[in-house]
C-alpha cells in the first residue's frame, strides 16, 4: 500500500506538536521549581540573529496549519501571534492539533499534484502539493521544532530525546 498524503503529514505534524507542547510544560515546570522568571525562557534565543522560543513555536504551528488547509483545500486558520507566557502557547498547540483533528484523510489524500502558492514576505512559492509537503512543510517544521528543543535543552532544561519523538 502507497503512503498517502495524509499519513505522510498529519499524524506526524500532531505528534510532533505534542511532543512541543510536553516539553512547553517541563520548561514551565523547571522555571517554578528553579524561581526562573518564563518570560527568559520565552524570549531566549540560540543566537542574537534568531527567533526567539516563543516565535518557533509560532513558525512550527504556522507550517503545521498552513499544510493541513492547504492540502484539504480549506482556509488557513489565522492566530494573532501575541502568545505572551507558556500557558498561551499551549492554547495555540492545542487548537492547531484541535484543526488538524478537524481534517478527514478524503479532504488531504489526493493532493499530491494540487497547485499550492505560498507567499513568504515578497516571494511567492510554487508548489505541487507532494513538493509542498516534502520540500517546504516537513524541513521548516522540524527545523523549528527542532530549535525550540534546543533553545529549551541550552537553558538547562531536562528533555532528551525520548521528549523530542513522544510516544511511542
Amino acid at each position: 500500500m502507497a503512503l498517502s498524503m495524509y499519513q505522510s503529514s498529519i499524524p506526524m505534524l500532531k505528534r510532533m506538536l505534542g511532543s512541543l507542547a510536553t516539553i512547553l510544560d517541563k520548561a514551565a515546570a523547571h522555571a517554578e521549581a528553579k524561581k526562573i522568571d518564563p518570560a527568559v525562557l520565552f524570549g531566549a534565543r540560540l543566537f542574537p540573529d534568531m527567533f526567539p522560543l516563543s516565535r518557533q513555536v509560532q513558525i512550527a504551528t504556522d507550517q503545521a496549519k498552513g499544510c493541513a488547509a492547504r492540502l484539504a483545500g480549506v482556509e488557513v486558520p489565522k492566530y494573532e501571534d501575541n502568545e505572551a507566557n507558556f500557558a498561551e502557547l499551549q492554547a495555540r498547540l492545542a487548537k492547531t492539533i484541535a484543526f488538524l483533528d478537524s481534517l478527514t484523510p478524503a479532504q488531504i489524500d489526493g493532493s499530491e499534484g494540487k497547485d499550492i502558492v505560498v507567499q513568504v514576505r515578497d516571494l511567492k512559492l510554487d508548489f505541487k502539493g507532494q513538493d509542498y509537503l516534502m520540500q517546504w512543510v516537513l524541513p521548516n517544521f522540524y527545523f523549528h521544532v527542532t530549535t525550540a528543543y534546543n533553545i529549551l535543552r541550552h537553558n538547562g532544561i531536562e528533555i532528551g530525546k525520548k521528549d523530542y519523538l513522544g510516544g511511542q
